[in-house]
């Protein structure tokens, strides 16, 4: 370009340049202006996707405790054979629905019979009609007729709101082969149909069932399950409470969800309705283009059906006014940056002493970009410290709630469940297992809750640096059986908690590597204090290392090194092939040390960090 605008004719030549400066500019400017706009467009795309998926772990979250409920009625059922309507009412109260499970509109139990048990069954059930609770009409099996077997609904909670289903037999409806495949399977079972009662314009209300099982009979086959099969017990509940909430969590305004059910519904159970479209936020008439908004379908497990919710929001909503205006500041940065550029290269072919002035005053840039650049480094290193002083208080800060929180109501939780475990211990024996087993079980957890405390910040950290080092090397000790030799002088360490903490992180991070590459049988652990430093070192007698393979993404040698620069302290790593590795560190241990002459030359030996 230079050769050419040099040989332009001296009348047109700045005239030619500057258009030709113009022209080039523009141009990178729109390609800027595209890469920025379809960066934008991606990006934002990627974060309503991220949106989606978090709502849709919201709604998986809602259906799994709806199934963890379920299970636990299926299991009161299958072990309380006696179980009276009080009884249940009580169970059921002590659920609280309306706070716990909003969505659930009713908890159900239904027998199963066959056609030779009716009669029997129907006497005993008006027989029990004097003991049961309040609320609970004549027994009657409906709708009339004879069948070759009943599930009839027996247990029925809240009663007042659902009397009228009380002895309906809901195998009467169809096939239902959901409920069928859930018996032989002893899976979770959901027909897709809307329960009546709770379905109408706007709402739909959904049934999951669970079977249950008589106890002590073996469920190995479809033939054994189907012999020990009991009945089922089920949940209603409304999928407008279901999704109640879950598009308020967006970031963003203007988003919709339209959910359906996209697996095969049984057209005898859905009263000639399309029930494919189970909750819609979107009220109004107002259709969703394509053109304007995005959308993300994601799919759900119901059971063994599929829903897919539909998320839809206006496109210039996740887009904020930086995002709009960042591809025209672009396109602009790029159509100034390349104009510069060009009229630079103008300028170098015109005046050999506009070159030189250029290239002086490009040295005095660099040399100040280099002065910025070590600011920078020195900032981050000052960040890195300050950092690592966040993380370390943040874990203390963990460690200390989960200890005082979850460690104390674990404890409690532990004397309850003794108590009732002592409570039992003579005359219900089968609830005196479980209490004892419960107890096991809190124990087990107060043991993984101290060892996370302990994972977090040792509390013998508190104690000083000699305590803490001990500490890790007996754990080493016991967790790898490893031999494990400490050398460490008379008296405790005085040394600030920031180095203190280091020192023990360096340890903890030399050990791991130990455990998982060295292949060492002894490990050497050696603290010193010496001339106003605090040296440690840390050999093994394992595989060691070649001389390449130190350089190579040790993130844990780069940690170590990166402390012992925020601390102005000295690392060197001595190893080969066969011979073992040892780790030396050196800082100092008061606030303005004096460096050793030896640590000038890291190359060389110090008398500190000499292989003990």
């Amino acid at each position: 370009m230079t050769a050419f605008l040099r040989h332009l004719p001296p009348p047109f030549d700045k005239d030619r340049a500057l258009l030709g400066g113009i022209l080039l500019s523009f141009s990178v400017g729109l390609m800027f202006f595209g890469l920025t706009a379809i960066l934008v467009e991606n990006d934002a795309e990627q974060r309503f996707s991220n949106m989606t998926m978090a709502a849709r772990a919201t709604i998986v979250a809602r259906i799994k405790s709806y199934a963890d409920l379920l299970r636990g009625s299926a299991s009161l059922f299958a072990t309380s054979t006696d179980l009276t309507r009080d009884q249940f009412h009580n169970y059921v109260e002590g659920l609280e629905l309306e706070k716990n499970f909003p969505g659930i509109q009713t908890i159900n139990y239904a027998r199963y019979i066959d056609h030779a048990e009716r009669a029997a069954f129907e006497a005993t059930m008006n027989a029990e009609a004097g003991r049961m609770a309040a609320g609970y009409p004549q027994f009657k099996i409906t709708p009339p007729g004879a069948r070759p077997y009943y599930t009839v609904l027996t247990y029925i909670e809240p009663i007042s709101s659902w009397a009228r289903r009380y002895g309906w037999d809901i195998s009467a409806l169809g096939k239902n082969e959901a409920m069928e495949v859930s018996r032989d399977t002893g899976e979770l079972c959901a027909s897709g149909a809307p329960i009546a009662p709770m379905s109408g314009d706007n709402r739909v209300g959904l049934a999951m069932r669970l079977p249950v099982y008589r106890r002590n009979m073996p469920l190995d086959s479809v033939d054994q399950r189907r012999a020990a099969y009991r009945g089922s017990v089920g949940i209603g509940f409304s999928v407008n409470y279901l999704m109640a909430g879950v598009i308020d969590q967006f970031p963003v305004s203007d988003v919709s969800l339209r959910l359906t059910d996209v697996s095969e519904v049984d057209p005898k159970m859905s009263e000639g309705r399309n029930w494919s479209l189970l909750f819609d936020s979107n009220s109004s008439a107002a259709k969703i283009s394509a053109a304007t908004h995005s959308s993300n379908t994601v799919d759900i497990d119901f059971g063994k059906r599929r829903w897919q919710a539909r998320f839809s929001v206006p496109s210039k909503n996740l887009y904020s006014d930086f995002n709009r205006a960042l591809p025209w500041v672009t396109m602009l940065l790029g159509s100034v940056s390349t104009f510069l550029l060009f009229s630079l290269f103008h300028a170098i072919s015109a005046s050999r002493r506009n070159a030189v002035s250029l290239a002086t005053s490009m040295t005095f840039e660099l040399r100040s970009s280099q002065s910025k650049l070590q600011r920078s480094n020195e900032n981050l290193r000052r960040l890195a410290a300050h950092t690592n002083n966040i993380r370390e208080d943040e874990r203390r800060r963990i460690a200390r709630e989960i200890h005082d929180d979850l460690g104390q109501n674990l404890m409690a939780l532990r004397i309850e469940a003794d108590m009732l475990a002592g409570r039992t211990s003579g005359h219900q024996p089968r609830l005196h297992a479980r209490a004892l087993a419960t107890v096991r079980q809190i124990d087990a957890t107060i043991r993984s809750v101290r060892q996370i405390i302990n994972d977090l910040r040792p509390g013998v950290l508190d104690l000083g640096l000699s305590a803490a080092v001990e500490w890790q090397i007996k754990e080493f000790r016991s967790r790898t059986g490893t031999e494990c030799e400490l050398i460490e002088p008379h008296g405790e360490v005085s040394v600030s908690e920031q180095c203190a903490t280091a020192l023990f992180r360096i340890l903890q991070e030399s050990l791991s590597n130990i455990a998982r590459h060295a292949k060492a049988s002894k490990v050497c652990v050696e603290l010193r204090v010496e001339g106003g430093w605090i040296a440690m070192s840390i050999s093994d007698n394992g595989v060691g290392m070649a001389q390449r393979g130190r350089r190579r993404g040790s993130f844990g040698l780069v940690g170590i090194e990166e402390r012992m620069n925020i601390l102005n302290g000295v690392f060197r790593l001595d190893s080969a092939p066969g011979k073992g590795t040892t780790v030396h560190i050196s800082v100092p241990a008061n606030a303005d040390p004096v460096l050793p002459a030896e640590f000038l030359d890291i190359e060389e030996s110090h008398p500190l960090l000499e292989p003990a």
